[in-house]
């Protein structure tokens, strides 16, 4: 036997033991990178080392091209000023005195899970009702009107101070806008969603909140579903369900038509989580059974999709799978499940679902947005990023169409932006590649006559909104746009929490 190799006649291993030590050579020398390779790869790291000294730095860039805005639209973004909310009982705890802590200067986190322009009194009027995970809050903000700003500047201002002075004139064009704040709960853990609803028939306006109770991924049993019940001119709180994991959303419906509301449940949760149904009992019992078993549900709108009679549950899956399931009613409040889109491509990342019938056919479509790249994080927008229309054609058949591209997308809100008689489509991005001032964080996208090709830029600021819902604000008779922010993790852009644009009215 010579060095170099096994002599398989005077050799005393046995000849199965010579091919697996041959085999386990051969793959060996098959991972063993030759020397051009160890080459590309020392000069690559050369070149890296050497453009950071050059102040050189890779840029990504947006499959989206350069959009304009519209030349007949515009419209006038403000900041909601919102006040900083410290709990009675919390002041009270720590011995502060009245005004304490909200005069101290300590940035909260921005994190808006969600806003709606929806009218929570009952008075005709719509309110922007807030959800606020970082102040653990749901208030509704009522427009109260505007006057001309003046700016807060004093001899002592610095630079600084007079330079945002001069930014916020700039962008309010001149005026300030009045808010009344209406406090509907606090002390939840990061609320997700609220639902407008009279839940007992007492003609008042109650609000059903969705409670993540953690805001970072996790399967502990800390979701709730907690409900505002007006009574005179205050809530009362209720929790209907706890010791779930994380809830995302709850939707009312009459499922088995009993003549009261029952509540189809999200649970998000993290590698755990469904669809829950809350049979309504009376007096604020509910039976708990599972619906769907899924991990990662985000939304669970409800509305009779198959025109039956009954009302049935569209659910979008996010998480393990990238999915939109229906669960279809036979009218008792039993249901089957039914997958209406699904695809392989898991980097998608669905942001939510909502119901819209955008070709006002009768039938309620659907609109998923998809863009949620946060996992690889920030800025890397994808051709495939945007808003898919599932388009119901009637028998339980979806057609899944993209009708708008944007990096990051993460949701999606229809309204007649042109007032031409049809729905567009509102899109926000919560991630793109933000280091180019090009990129786009709030667009529309018009509807031609049922064709969505042309794509027209609203804002380029704020960046990183989550959230965002369209509606008349003002009452002048036109849809505005509001938008939520969610502050990523080590993030440096500037914090406006809640951004409303007020469509300027065409004469």
């Amino acid at each position: 036997m010579s060095d170099s190799r096994i002599d398989n006649e005077n050799s005393d291993v046995p000849a199965e033991e010579v091919a697996n030590l041959t085999a386990f050579d051969d793959v060996g020398k098959m991972h063993r990178p030759d020397r051009k390779t160890v080459l590309l790869v020392c000069l690559i790291g050369i070149l890296s080392v050497v453009w950071g000294l050059m102040g050189i730095s890779p840029s990504l860039t947006s499959e989206i091209r350069v959009l304009s805005p519209h030349p007949a639209h515009s419209w006038t973004p403000t900041d909601l000023q919102q006040q900083k909310y410290i709990p009675e009982h919390l002041q009270a705890l720590i011995g502060a005195e009245n005004g304490e802590l909200e005069d101290m200067d300590d940035a909260h986190e921005v994190r808006i899970t969600n806003v709606q322009v929806v009218d929570v009194d009952g008075d005709g009027k719509n309110e922007v009702l807030v959800c606020n995970a970082s102040q653990n809050t749901v208030i509704a903000y009522s427009y109260q009107g505007r006057k001309v700003f003046e700016p807060n500047l004093s001899e002592d201002s610095t630079p600084e101070e007079i330079q945002a002075e001069i930014q916020k004139l700039s962008e309010s064009n001149g005026f300030e806008y009045q808010w009344k704040e209406i406090l509907i709960g606090d002390s939840m853990v990061a609320p997700a969603r609220a639902t407008v609803i009279d839940f007992d028939g007492d003609d008042q306006l109650d609000i059903i909140v969705s409670v993540l109770g953690n805001i970072m991924p996790s399967d502990e049993l800390v979701g709730q579903v907690i409900l505002f019940r007006k009574t005179g001119d205050r809530y009362e709180r209720h929790v209907l369900l706890k010791d779930v994991r994380r809830v995302a959303d709850v939707q009312p419906g009459d499922f088995d038509k009993d003549g009261d509301t029952d509540l189809a449940v999200a649970v998000f949760g993290y590698a755990r989580g469904g669809v829950r149904l809350l049979e309504n009992l009376g007096d604020l019992k509910f039976r708990d059974s599972s619906l769907l078993d899924r991990p990662g549900v985000i939304h669970v709108p409800v509305h009779d999709y198959d025109k039956d009679g009954d009302e049935d549950i569209g659910v979008i899956v996010t998480q393990d799978e990238e999915e939109v399931w229906a669960l279809e009613n036979d009218g008792q409040g039993n249901f089957s499940r039914r997958i209406l889109y699904q695809t392989d491509n898991y980097d998608v990342g669905g942001g939510g679902l909502i119901k819209a019938d955008l070709d006002q056919d009768g039938y309620m479509d659907f609109l998923m947005s998809q863009g949620d790249n946060l996992e690889f994080g920030h800025g890397w927008p994808m051709p495939y990023h945007g808003c898919i229309w599932l388009r119901n054609r009637g028998d339980w058949t979806f057609e899944a169409e993209l009708i708008g591209k944007l990096g990051g997308t993460y949701a999606a809100a229809p309204s007649d932006v042109d007032n031409d008689g049809d729905l567009d489509v509102v899109l926000i991005s919560m991630s793109n590649d933000y280091a180019n001032p090009q990129n786009p964080s709030v667009i529309w996208v018009e509807n031609d006559k049922g064709l969505f090709e042309k794509q027209h830029l609203i804002a380029r600021q704020p960046v990183e909104l989550i959230t965002v819902d369209c509606g008349d604000i003002n009452g002048d008779g036109v849809d505005d746009i509001v938008a939520g922010q969610f502050r990523i993790p080590l993030s440096v852009v500037p914090d406006h929490p809640i951004r409303i644009w007020f469509k300027e009215k065409l004469e």
